[in-house]
């Protein structure tokens, strides 16, 4: 049995899949400066765990039922100014990960290397800092100044990633189908993308689109 310091960082850990859950729980366990607080599986959940617990860390996952990270990010930090959040993602694009830094994330590390560096991680964040996988900080910076996609935009790429036709789209947001490819012409310059498909691609790789 572990003996855990009584300064030990407090932890909250937010996902909807047990088993990520399971096995965060099992790597903290080995940590005497480290003790696990609370899960939660959603972001509602996390709100109230976060209201009751006061967690020096949190670890919040982006996608989940319900309310997703970045709404859950957005409350705690709004009510908590000094809430540390390290954001454990699947998705290594730019635009989810900026919008969870804006929302008031302090870290983004991705679940593949859960393993390897959460530990350093919530140690780094728990002591001030910030983390951001430098991959994920260059893609940040080089898109920094992009055009982002409107709503109406992203809500005709998702029906493009989903192989209808113009017509099609159009009829299903009861626009005209010169509009949608009007909207067309101007996501393909946005993306820097060379046809509808390779738009996709490219909205699937940033995490503009989740499908």
């Amino acid at each position: 049995m572990i003996e855990h310091d009584a300064r030990a960082i407090r932890i909250l850990t937010v996902d909807d899949h047990l088993l990520l859950r399971e096995g965060i729980a099992a790597v903290l366990e080995a940590q005497p400066d480290m003790v696990l607080v609370g899960q939660a599986s959603n972001g509602r959940e996390a709100i109230d765990c976060f209201r009751q617990l006061r967690p020096d860390v949190t670890l919040m996952d982006l996608r989940m039922p319900d309310m997703n990270g970045i709404e859950a990010i957005t409350a705690i930090c709004r009510e908590f100014r000094n809430a540390r959040i390290i954001v454990l993602s699947t998705y290594a694009g730019d635009v989810q990960a900026a919008a969870a830094l804006r929302a008031g994330a302090s870290g983004y590390l991705l679940k593949n290397l859960v393993r390897t560096e959460l530990l350093d991680t919530i140690r780094a964040i728990h002591a001030g800092k910030r983390r951001v996988p430098p991959e994920i900080a260059t893609e940040i910076a080089e898109h920094v100044a992009d055009d982002s996609l409107t709503e109406r935009e992203t809500e005709i790429l998702k029906r493009v990633a989903a192989v209808k036709s113009n017509k099609r789209i159009a009829a299903e947001l009861n626009i005209a189908e010169g509009t949608v490819k009007t909207h067309m012409k101007s996501i393909l310059p946005k993306l820097d993308a060379s046809d509808r498909t390779h738009a996709v691609m490219i909205a699937l790789k940033r995490g503009i689109l989740d499908l």
